[in-house]
């Protein structure tokens, strides 16, 4: 029988299949991220938010060239709901080869803050405060502005992301900040 896991769960899961601290840090911003933007947007799931942002990686240290398609078979041998694991596949619509296209708002967010916690994560470490605590939507648009930095961080996907969602930019980028700060004090951003 296929179940959802809790957010502690989903926590031990991902450390099976990610050892790199970069990796779990990862989980864990995008988690929190996905919590805080499901208080806004469906308050009865924010546990099932986090889970799903803890996972969304789930394949990517041992299985980088197929990231997201990997990752879909491992969760079924986990017995992990369906829906859950469409809501992780999704987020590498049009990047790995997947075919499932973000629907869900949950989904959409995920798509659209992946990438972006990254880009503010490293503009954040370029601060003298190396922290969200004083990073500003100006700065974090210069660095978006800037191809060569985090040049991993795909533009194009957050931008779509912000699209999907009906957002602006800016404003995903602001909501992203505040979902990062957020974090503080539980976890090193």
């Amino acid at each position: 029988m296929s179940y959802i896991p809790s957010v502690e769960q989903a926590r031990e899961i991902m450390q099976r299949y990610n050892q790199e601290d970069f990796h779990r840090r990862h989980a864990e911003i995008v988690s929190g991220v996905m919590g805080w933007f499901a208080q806004s947007y469906d308050l009865e799931n924010v546990e099932y938010w986090k889970a799903v942002g803890m996972l969304h990686d789930l394949d990517f240290e041992q299985y980088p060239e197929e990231h997201c398609v990997k990752e879909g078979q491992i969760m079924r041998e986990l017995d992990l709901d369906e829906s859950l694991i469409r809501a992780c596949v999704s987020h590498g619509w049009g990047m790995t080869g997947v075919q499932v296209e973000p629907e869900r708002m949950m989904e959409k967010v995920l798509f659209a803050t992946d990438e972006l916690t990254g880009l503010i994560g490293a503009a954040a470490i370029m601060r003298p405060s190396r922290s969200v605590a004083d990073i500003e939507l100006k700065s974090v648009k210069k660095k978006f502005k800037d191809k060569k930095f985090a040049a991993g961080c795909s533009r194009e996907v957050i931008a779509q992301g912000a699209q999907m969602m009906g957002v602006e930019l800016d404003e995903l980028i602001e909501k992203t900040i505040l979902a990062m700060r957020s974090l503080m004090g539980t976890m090193e951003i």
